[in-house]
This record gives structure tokens, C-alpha cells and sequence, in this order.
């Protein structure tokens, strides 16, 4: 039972940020993702793209991200480019598509996954002027205490 009601409290905090951001109610369809994203940023079309071609349908926002990021109450020490959301999940930054598809699949109590920066190799950042460069980076898991709105991270992927 207390699974439940954490869970129901969180995505209450969740919907009510959202509610109160004026923002698009959260996708019910798990492969539905919104994206905010500056116009002008190749590096996060490219993110889009990816994510399309791994099955998902997308809609995107040419406004920019940070007032999104800041709204749903992820830290900007965990930012990056652009912001989505997918299945009730916070997206950040350059999120293989694999392990969207894992997200979905385990549903773990959590805000969402972020890659923080732009690093190189990611998806999006992979294009042809990086030369097959590929530097590490973790995919980091977001939890927030919604008793005392603390955000903690582990490594849910890591590639090397």
C-alpha cells in the first residue's frame, strides 16, 4: 500500500507543476514524448530524429527548455539542451532510446532520466563532424523526496 500512495503523491506533485506551468497534460500513450528545445539547436533535432526512428511519435516546443526544466523541478546541475516528457517520465538531454524503452518497461519510482551536458557519441551528438568520437557518459536515474523536494541520482546506464 505505501507503494501506491508514494507513487499517487508523486504524480500528483507531478500533474500540479505541470498544471501550473500551463503545460500539455502528461502523454498516456508510453510512446508519445513532448520536447522543449530551442529552434535553432541541430544537436536536439537530431535527438528527435533518433527518438522517431525508435518507434516514437513526438511533439516538440521551439521555446526553449529551461523554465520547462526548472517547472518540473529538476536541478540545473542536471540539464542540458532539451527537456520531453514520456509515460509520466521527465526526459533531460541526449537519453539513448533504448533506455527510454527500459524506463517504460520497469516504471521505476522516479522523476526521470537525464544525460547531464552534451556529451559526444551521445544520440545527437554523434553526428558526422564529432569524426566517431565517443566520450563516456552515465544516463543517470532522477528520484525526488517529495517530503523535502531533495533530488538524488544513480547511474541506470552507463556507457564506455
Amino acid at each position: 500500500m505505501q507503494h501506491t500512495t508514494t507513487r499517487r503523491q508523486w504524480m500528483t506533485a507531478i500533474a500540479a507543476a505541470a498544471a501550473c506551468a500551463a503545460l500539455p497534460a502528461w502523454a498516456s500513450n508510453d510512446r508519445t514524448v513532448e520536447v522543449w528545445k530551442d529552434p535553432n539547436c541541430g544537436c536536439c533535432q537530431d535527438w528527435v530524429e533518433h527518438m522517431q526512428a525508435n518507434g516514437f511519435t513526438l511533439t516538440v516546443y521551439e521555446t526553449g527548455n529551461a523554465a520547462v526544466r526548472a517547472r518540473l523541478g529538476l536541478p540545473q546541475r542536471l540539464g542540458s539542451c532539451h527537456t520531453a516528457l514520456v509515460g509520466g517520465y521527465l526526459l533531460e538531454g541526449h537519453v539513448p532510446a533504448a533506455d527510454v524503452k527500459k524506463l517504460l518497461q520497469q516504471k521505476p519510482k522516479a522523476l526521470g532520466l537525464t544525460v547531464p551536458g552534451m556529451p559526444v557519441g551521445s544520440p545527437g551528438m554523434d553526428g558526422p563532424e564529432y569524426k566517431g568520437r565517443k566520450d563516456p557518459y552515465d544516463v543517470l536515474l532522477v528520484t525526488k523526496n517529495l517530503m523535502n523536494n531533495d533530488v538524488s541520482t544513480r547511474v541506470f546506464t552507463s556507457y564506455r
